[in-house]
């Protein structure tokens, strides 16, 4: 027996039926150290690299902390694109999202994961909406969002809190 659809969940904005591949592809070169030039496309190189008190050059933001980035900036691009589906108006987010990682798993300690353990995001809304479709807006990025997803999959513990602040409050 198929369970009934959630009301609050947006439709797809896509035929269902119909499969959709899209590639993404980056290449990276590493010269026998801890930093790492990436390319996305036409931009321009990003970098990874590790904190020196992790025996790296501390010159650019860690593997893991820019997963903490895609997870801040996919949340961006799914908020705006559920808002514009919903017709929501908005002025602006702020997030502060924040991780735990015990570091003996990348350095090889059997039995301790090697990734986050929980994360936690704060997520400030901007808007004058009413608080029904807040949380409908909030039900459709959690359940879109393929970053927190995959953070979700990989069985991190995390907590999401989403605030709301009058859209005049925004500052750019």
């Amino acid at each position: 027996m198929a369970l009934a659809p959630d009301p609050d969940i947006l439709p797809p904005s896509v035929d269902p039926a119909t499969k959709k591949i899209a590639v993404r592809s980056v290449r990276g070169r590493n010269r026998a150290g801890t930093r790492t030039e990436v390319r996305v496309r036409q931009f321009e190189s990003v970098y990874t690299d590790e904190p020196d008190t992790l025996g790296g050059t501390n010159t650019a933001p860690s593997p893991l902390e820019t997963v903490l980035v895609a997870l801040v900036g996919c949340d961006g691009v799914i908020i705006n694109g559920c808002a514009k589906a919903m017709g929501f108006s908005y002025a602006g987010v702020d997030f502060a999202c924040a991780a735990e990682i015990d570091v003996r798993g990348p350095k090889g300690v059997p039995g301790v994961r090697p990734y986050y353990e929980s994360l936690a995001l704060e997520i400030v809304l901007y808007t004058d909406e009413p608080e029904a479709r807040v949380r409908q807006l909030q039900k459709n990025v959690e359940f879109r969002c393929p970053v927190m997803n995959l953070i979700r999959a990989a069985d991190v513990r995390m907590q999401v809190d989403w605030r709301v602040a009058p859209a005049a409050a925004f500052e750019e």
